[in-house]
């Protein structure tokens, strides 16, 4: 983690050393010297947190590098709240620029002392550094893997989206589980499967869970995850939505406003009469499984409960009868395990020659753990097959203490190695996942987005910070350490998520290097020095030192007890948290903006999803350096002309709450005149075509990747070709028409060569597909929405797709 915030502080100190030369001053050669000596340290810092655990003295020094790079960050976000901002131009602006700069003579004065501190604080650890150099040496474990191969050409690509755990060995107990199942008796039966985290109980009962078999021998299927926290209600309410779904029907609006006793009413009327199988993922208690075993009714027609969990007294005590059954999950056979381990790291290649007895030492320590065998095949995968030396390394890394401990320590050790041996540029990015709920899925644009907003992304020339940050999750994807949950039918990802046993390990870990810090109905104080804050839970009541937030980067909001208020928010803003980068308000109480978010100079991204605010005021203007704006499912309908001075800006997405009385609709915002300006564009949603004007100024957009445009009306069809023929960095795609029965004239003579857009949804009538549509090589997903097409009217048919 050091080694991740002092790489993290480097970028930013070559930043301020290039770019503010002029304002630095006679600050400059401080700054360059704790730059280089941070620098010196940075290579023997992976080591010395590799080994931080076996020595005391080690992990003080690991935690004093640590903590002046904090340091040091807050001391350079104030320089550039205080100094670096712009003002107006002409008499005006240098009269204010006097006018400040005698204001901020006694904080550069501070800011200057504050720096001397630092530095010498530097000094001090870095001859502290000299001393463990000469004991544990400068040689880098794991190197190599701080190199990312081109995502182009690398052929690990091909398993990136690859689920986590695809088992070998699980033929037999799929078998057994089946048969179990399908059995005759009628009665509602329970089958458990019980064993360790990472043992994949989840992986085997999906299997089990979608065989068609035993998708086709019940009315009702539901699956439902328990996880440690469960609330009985959500749950109930999840599993009414996936029952009413599968009938393809809309959940009675009255299930909202029911209490308990009423949901489980509600749930045993609809299933006395069918015959249903119910997955409990993942129970922590027998008092979850009690709650739950109520609600289902037993009317003797053959239903089936499977229920996984990794506590056995879990499964033995949740038995409804003597007919029962309970699968204990095994370890993988070292053969399995061999065969396991090889398609990880050698994509089925088989192991090479010279590698053969290291990578055999190295799954013996595994001992059969499918979690353990996928993360370390995760980790070696990307080692150079040549250097046998590095993988030596790795078996090393294990620890002398590992055969002492017990499973769940030794498959810890597995995944904090993996961890270890990320580059420092993914630490960060995997460590910020803590602050996410157990079972939560992870919305990947928007986890892009915040990763950028935090300055997680280094950047590359030629590359969008976008495409980069895409690049660290597909990595850390194929490290094992994230999990795909949800992607389009042309591959993309949508939403992905934790391991529980990872996210446990992580969470434990960034929690001791104080770089997130939840807050929950229970909190009554946090850390004295809050770098991320998760919101689970919380209420506004429960007593809280502001002033703690003054180093506060950012602030995520989940769940609440009590709804997170406008008033409370102002409150909280105003402990301090000038440094502010990331604010995500999504789905609270929130019936206007504070003014106090206007004054976060720092802040880069706002989500306002689902909330009241109806209007975003003038002031918005103020937050110069917003770079993503989130107002999905607001009832907000036009934005102040204002938006326009925000040059920075990235993404752009407003989706008002749909109107239900039209399904057509697709409800967008009107536009100030001028949108052209923001020429750092890249996701624009979605904007309404109300004028000629507004359809041309999009042209001007040419970074855009994502354009979702809606109201378009006949006669703008042709110049929406033009502006498109700009566009040539689109990938994405949506075009609605302005109502039902307006047509979408796009074929002219005016052919955008839109050559890497991968997806295309067209809304509204066609009078035939253009073209130019038929022509793109890349196009993964076509959506002709209320086309009125069909296949024997034109080419439709060469293109593969089915008209909605």
């Amino acid at each position: 983690m050091a080694e991740s915030v002092v790489g993290f502080l480097i970028k930013q100190l070559s930043t301020l050393l290039s770019q503010e030369r002029s304002l630095l001053g006679g600050l400059r050669p401080d700054v360059q010297f704790i730059k280089d000596e941070l620098g010196s340290m940075k290579a023997f810092l992976r080591q010395a947190e590799a080994k931080e655990d076996d020595d005391s003295q080690l992990q003080e020094w690991v935690k004093q590098v640590r903590e002046v790079a904090y340091d040091t960050e807050d001391v350079l976000d104030d320089f550039a709240f205080r100094f670096a901002r712009g003002g107006a131009d002409g008499f005006f602006g240098r009269v204010g620029k006097i006018y400040n700069s005698i204001k901020n003579l006694k904080a550069r004065h501070r800011i200057s002392l504050e720096i001397k501190y630092i530095k010498a604080r530097v000094v001090e650890i870095s001859a502290r550094h000299q001393r463990y150099q000469s004991l544990y040496g400068t040689q880098e474990i794991g190197s190599s893997s701080s190199h990312v191969a081109s995502a182009d050409c690398d052929i690990r690509d091909q398993a990136l989206l690859i689920e986590e755990a695809e088992l070998v060995g699980i033929d037999q107990p799929k078998k057994e589980l089946i048969s179990k199942i399908l059995d005759d008796h009628s009665y509602l039966k329970l089958v458990s499967v019980v064993g360790m985290g990472g043992l994949g109980k989840t992986t085997l009962v999906k299997k089990v869970y979608d065989d068609a078999a035993v998708k086709k021998q019940f009315q009702s299927h539901a699956w439902i995850t328990v996880s440690q926290n469960f609330q009985f209600t959500v749950i109930i309410r999840n599993l009414i939505q996936q029952l009413y779904e599968e009938i393809r029907q809309l959940v009675p609006p009255q299930v909202e406003s029911m209490n308990g006793i009423r949901l489980s009413e509600f749930v045993r009327d609809f299933l006395k009469e069918r015959r249903y199988i119910l997955v409990l993922d993942d129970v922590w208690s027998l008092n979850a499984w009690e709650t739950i075993k109520y609600v289902l009714p037993d009317c003797n027609i053959a239903s089936r409960v499977v229920l996984t969990t990794r506590i056995a007294d879990a499964a033995s005590s949740s038995y409804l009868a003597s007919h029962d059954f309970v699968h204990e999950m095994k370890p993988l056979s070292y053969e399995d395990s061999w065969t396991l381990f090889c398609n990880r790291t050698f994509q089925s290649n088989g192991c090479p020659s010279n590698l053969e007895e290291v990578c055999r030492k190295i799954l013996k320590k595994c001992e059969g753990l499918p979690l353990g065998i996928v993360t370390m095949g995760g980790v070696l995968a990307s080692k150079d097959k040549d250097k046998i030396d590095e993988w030596e390394m790795i078996f090393s890394g294990f620890g002398s203490d590992v055969d002492g401990s017990g499973k769940l320590d030794r498959i810890r050790r597995i995944l904090l190695l993996s961890y270890s041996d990320l580059p420092h540029y993914l630490k960060n990015c995997l460590l910020y996942l803590s602050i996410y709920p157990e079972d939560h899925p992870i919305d990947v644009d928007n986890l892009l987005d915040t990763w950028i907003a935090l300055g997680f992304i280094e950047e590359k020339e030629g590359m969008t910070a976008t495409n980069i940050a895409m690049r660290y999750v597909k990595e850390l994807i194929n490290r094992s350490l994230i999990q795909v949950k949800e992607t389009w039918v042309d591959g993309k990802l949508v939403k992905c998520g934790l391991h529980d046993f990872l996210r446990e390990i992580i969470f434990s870990k960034s929690k001791e290097q104080s770089f997130t810090t939840i807050a929950t109905g229970y909190c009554t104080r946090w850390p004295d020095k809050v770098r991320h804050l998760a919101i689970h839970n919380f209420t506004d009541k429960s007593p809280q030192r502001f002033s703690s937030l003054k180093c506060l980067r950012s602030v995520e909001t989940f769940k609440y007890e009590d709804p997170l208020t406008t008033s409370f928010l102002s409150k909280f803003l105003c402990g301090g948290p000038k440094f502010l980068k990331v604010l995500n308000l999504a789905r609270a109480e929130l019936d206007n903006i504070p003014k106090e978010v206007f004054k976060l100079f720092h802040l880069m991204y706002l989500d306002l999803s689902s909330t009241r605010v109806k209007i975003i005021p003038k002031s918005i203007g103020l937050l110069q350096n917003l770079e993503a704006l989130i107002l999905l499912e607001t009832t907000i309908t036009e934005l102040p002309v204002e938006i326009l001075k925000l040059r920075k800006l990235r993404s752009l997405t407003v989706g008002r709450m749909d109107d239900y009385s039209s399904n057509f609709a697709v409800w967008g915002f009107k536009s100030p005149d001028g949108i052209g300006k923001l020429t750092s564009l890249e996701s624009l949603a979605c904007i309404e075509a109300d004028s000629g004007k507004i359809v041309r100024e999009i042209g001007k957009l040419i970074q855009l990747r994502k354009l979702s445009i809606t109201k378009l009306r006949r006669e703008d069809g042709k110049e929406l070709l033009y502006s498109l023929s700009r566009l040539t960095n689109l990938r994405e795609l949506h075009i609605c028409s302005i109502k039902e029965e307006e047509t979408l004239d796009l074929q002219h003579s005016v052919s955008p060569r839109l050559g890497f857009l991968t997806r295309l949804w067209l809304t509204g009538s066609l009078e035939r597909v253009p073209e130019w549509v038929i022509s793109l090589q890349f196009l993964g997903m076509l959506i002709l929405d209320n086309s009125e097409l069909s296949e024997d009217e034109n080419a439709i048919g060469c293109l593969d797709i089915c008209p909605i």
